[in-house]
């Protein structure tokens, strides 16, 4: 539907769901209740009636009943079959969707008509509350049948929830100020299109982590995914790939940008989740970009490609910052994995993603074919809504250093030894000099950053990473 729902429409629609039930009559009488009582319309603004049939004739549409003495609403009934007509069983998880239909049916079309006649307008006198029941979910995935199931989870208020949320993008109208949801920040890159960081707040950011340990945790995942996954890393991505003839390293063009609210929306209704809840989790962990951010994009890149970000950037999509980001990215991207899945094994080929980078590997077959693989992959790619970006395509055979994620797996998984020499040296030095001397980089917490890049080392070489913690023993603290 691509009208959007008014506040009458939406008040009858959440009547008719908490109807005791789905038939004609209880829907009238609980659209009735909403509406209140009515005046009919006086004789001299009636327009053509047939006095056989004592209603009004609506261009050759039903009849919806008498008027002297009848119903406060003859156009009622005729709403109420529309409604049964499109939804064969109450929409409890879509009230949005029956909404919409009613919106753009003939019948209150009528009654707007009607109430226009008697100068007036249709209102809402008495709102209904709705109850959704719970579908049947992962057993994993916390069950939220409402809104205010989800505000509850999150502390908030739903009056609260409905600020964060920003379903309707009031935040796109303000690039700055107290009340923004979002900050952000442009970083350039020598040569390339800039890149967009978008910060939210403390408030929103500590919202979308309980959404992430409590909701997105609990979604499973294709198993082709390997990046921001409990149990996965990038060393048991690339584990995949070793011994191979050929490996295949592709990359996705403005990856979080390009999974717009959409694809989120989907992927949260396919987990069973209500419509209104979907709904408002995806405006939680999606945003748009003001004008103003957008125009403040500095020089570099190719002019096409700053273009196609400027429109991802402009629509609702996945902030490069937000905590849920990484999680529901993988989640809609689970028709991607599975078609390039797919695609590999019919080629003879393994596939495996780690966030925006995409390995595959394989034997002769592959080796010899490897353009008109990735040209394949490029297809099923571009059909999903992503891009391959073609500076960072590689295709290595195994007489060549073949890496991924900059794992080497040409034998086994292993740190490259430029990485490994690099950090030796600065440990080296640092011993001398202590370690701020050798902070060119201005690393916040150098030790503890140090003491990471050292146990990502020891997951891939042991030995190495044991003489390279050694070395951090020795340097003055």
């Amino acid at each position: 539907m691509t009208a959007r729902a008014d506040a009458v429409a939406t008040g009858l629609a959440h009547a008719m769901l908490a109807a005791p039930a789905w038939t004609e009559a209880a829907l009238v009488a609980a659209c009735a209740a909403a509406l209140g009582p009515a005046t009919d319309v006086p004789t001299a603004l009636r327009p053509d009636t047939d006095p056989r049939a004592g209603g009004l004739i609506d261009d050759g549409s039903r009849d919806d009943g008498p008027h002297d003495g009848g119903p406060p609403h003859p156009w009622l009934p005729g709403l109420a079959h529309e409604a049964l007509r499109a939804f064969p069983r109450a929409p409890h998880d879509e009230p949005r969707l029956l909404a919409e239909v009613l919106h753009t049916s003939g019948a209150l079309g009528r009654g707007r008509a009607r109430a226009a006649a008697q100068g007036a307008a249709l209102r809402i006198v008495r709102v209904a509350v709705v109850t959704t029941p719970t579908r049947a979910v992962d057993p994993r995935l916390r069950c939220l049948g409402s809104v205010a199931d989800l505000a509850a989870l999150l502390h908030l208020t739903v009056g609260e929830l409905d600020w964060f949320a920003d379903v309707r993008h009031w935040n796109r109208r303000h690039a700055s100020g107290p009340l923004q949801h979002h900050r952000y920040e442009w970083r350039t890159r020598p040569g390339r299109t800039p890149r967009l960081l978008e910060v939210p707040g403390h408030r929103l950011r500590d919202l979308q982590r309980v959404v992430l340990d409590e909701v997105l945790a609990a979604v499973p995942l294709h198993d082709a995914a390997h990046g921001f996954v409990p149990g996965r890393s990038a060393v048991t991505g690339a584990a995949v790939h070793t011994g191979a003839e050929v490996v295949v390293a592709l990359d996705l063009r403005s990856f979080f940008a390009r999974v717009g609210a959409g694809r989120v929306y989907g992927a949260l209704r396919r987990e069973g989740l209500p419509e209104p809840v979907a709904h408002v989790l995806t405006g939680l962990t999606t945003t748009s970009v003001p004008p103003a951010v957008l125009s403040a994009m500095p020089p570099g890149g190719d002019p096409s490609e700053r273009a196609a970000l400027r429109r991802a950037l402009a629509l609702p999509h996945l902030a490069q910052g937000a905590p849920t980001s990484p999680a529901l990215a993988n989640v809609a991207s689970r028709r991607l994995d599975s078609r390039l899945a797919g695609w590999a094994s019919a080629a003879g080929a393994r596939y495996t993603r780690y966030a925006d980078d995409l390995t595959f590997s394989g034997g002769p077959g592959v080796a010899a074919r490897s353009d008109a693989f990735v040209r394949g992959v490029g297809r099923v790619v571009a059909d999903e809504g992503h891009e391959l970006n073609p500076h960072k395509t590689r295709v290595r055979g195994a007489a060549t250093r073949q890496t991924v994620t900059g794992i080497v797996v040409n034998e086994h998984v292993t740190v490259t030894r430029a990485s490994y020499d690099a950090l030796r040296a600065l440990l080296h030095n640092a011993e001398r000099t202590g370690l701020e001397a050798q902070n060119r980089a201005g690393v916040p917490e150098l030790r503890a950053h140090l003491e990471g890049r050292i146990g990502w080392v020891e997951q891939l070489h042991p030995a190495r990473g044991a003489r390279l913690r050694e070395l951090l023993a020795r340097v003055p603290r």
